[in-house]
């Protein structure tokens, strides 16, 4: 099977969007498939281009097997409206292009993964032009998400883009989902219930796993063989209320051996720095973003993960791969949220959840998970044989591959 691939987000940039891409196509190309991935060129999140892509309009390389086609986006340091809809409407029209451009190839579905939904439009044009089936896959609800963190708030935008939206529904063949909340939205907002398809987040277990030498190398290294480690791994964004982190580490600043430890970028990380400075906590700490390969070692050095998200209803049907991430190393999670999330916390009993944005709630559940270490342990074992039960990547991967091979072997 030939699949062109549409990711706005791709490796080497840092984030969930961009695993499951890497990991979804990797897998197809083990499997035997021809895979071409359409991405924009590196500037994530920071908003500058990475060294080397500048003054240029594309680059063509191959990638672990696929062949993988980077095209130049209007990226910015500075996130307003205009900024944003500048980046995401120039990789839309540049993978569109480069769609067409490499119509001498010949493909047997178009895959669009969302966030952001103009990914999807790119894939509407070279669908209906190349006359190539499409699968789309929604890992955010928009313009839903947008609406709600704040991003989008013209009318005239909120209306544009939800006709988008609709757009993308109809024209697919199939839309891939990651949480049974997405799936129940989309019916009620009229997507019929035969194209939608749930395939959930989940970890690479052959990336993550426990990994005892490298937790203690660094552990060593960061000065904190005897610290209890509260760990963020993941982008600085509007979403995940990171602030909460900072008044939970502002309560437990007396408490001995507690360390938070942020590590990641993101268009927040300045305010969070400059406030943690300000308050003067010596029980947290900043790590730069690190690569994904290198995440495994955080995790199993860490005591817990934490994975908050926002107070905001849309929240309620959002599952975090952090989550299956952390599991798969072992190590239990307190979450920050409500919903399918906290559901299929409780399911796996692999962590407590908290009020999100309540930090003295997230204080309360690492002060008692310090005092009790042989449950910590247990519920971090949990994680892991919850995701070893059915949340591996490559499951999903194989599951993914079949419903495309479906899609394109359909009547037109």
């Amino acid at each position: 099977m030939r699949i062109l691939y549409l990711s706005q987000y791709f490796p080497p940039e840092v984030g969930a969007t961009q695993a499951r891409a890497y990991d979804l196509a990797h897998h197809w190309v083990r499997a035997g498939h021809r895979v071409t991935v359409v991405a924009e060129f590196p500037n994530h999140p920071s908003g500058v281009l990475a060294p080397g892509y500048r003054r240029r309009l594309y680059e063509r390389t191959t990638l672990d097997g696929m062949d993988v086609v980077r095209v130049w986006v209007k990226a910015s340091p500075v996130k307003t409206f205009g900024t944003r809809m500048a980046f995401y409407l120039s990789y839309m029209f540049m993978a569109s292009l480069a769609g067409l451009w490499l119509g001498r190839e010949k493909y047997d579905v178009v895959y669009a993964a969302s966030p952001p939904l103009f990914v999807g439009a790119a894939g509407l044009a070279i669908s209906r032009l190349r006359r190539i089936p499409l699968v789309f896959e929604v890992q955010d609800v928009w313009p839903e998400a947008a609406v709600a963190l704040g991003e989008l708030r013209n009318p005239t935008a909120i209306r544009l883009a939800e006709w988008l939206a609709d757009r993308c529904y109809h024209r697919a063949r199939r839309v891939v989902v990651v949480t049974r909340a997405m799936l129940e939205h989309l019916r009620q907002r009229g997507t019929e219930t035969g194209k939608l398809v749930l395939i959930p987040n989940g970890a690479n277990t052959e990336l993550f796993y426990p990994q005892p030498d490298g937790a203690a190398a660094l552990r060593a290294r960061l000065g904190l063989d005897h610290s209890f480690i509260a760990v963020y791994a993941g982008i600085h964004g509007i979403a995940q209320g990171l602030n909460t982190v900072l008044d939970a580490a502002q309560r437990l600043r007396a408490v001995p051996d507690i360390t938070f430890l942020l590590v990641g970028e993101g268009p927040v990380k300045t305010e969070l720095v400059a406030r943690a400075q300000q308050l003067g906590l010596p029980n947290l700490r900043f790590h730069p973003e690190v690569p994904r390969s290198q995440m495994p070692d955080f995790l199993t050095a860490a005591n817990v993960a934490l994975v908050p998200l926002r107070r905001l209803p849309v929240f309620h049907g959002a599952v975090p791969s952090k989550l299956f991430d952390a599991w798969a190393c072992g190590c239990p999670v307190v979450l920050g949220t409500e919903g399918e999330a906290r559901e299929l916390l409780e399911s796996a009993r692999a962590g407590v959840s908290v009020e999100p944005e309540n930090g003295a709630a997230l204080a309360d559940a690492i002060v008692a998970l310090k005092a009790d270490l042989t449950r910590c342990r247990q519920l971090g074992e949990n994680g892991r044989r919850f995701v070893a039960s059915g949340y591996s990547r490559q499951a999903h991967a194989r599951q993914l591959a079949h419903v495309l091979q479906t899609v394109s072997r359909e009547p037109a």
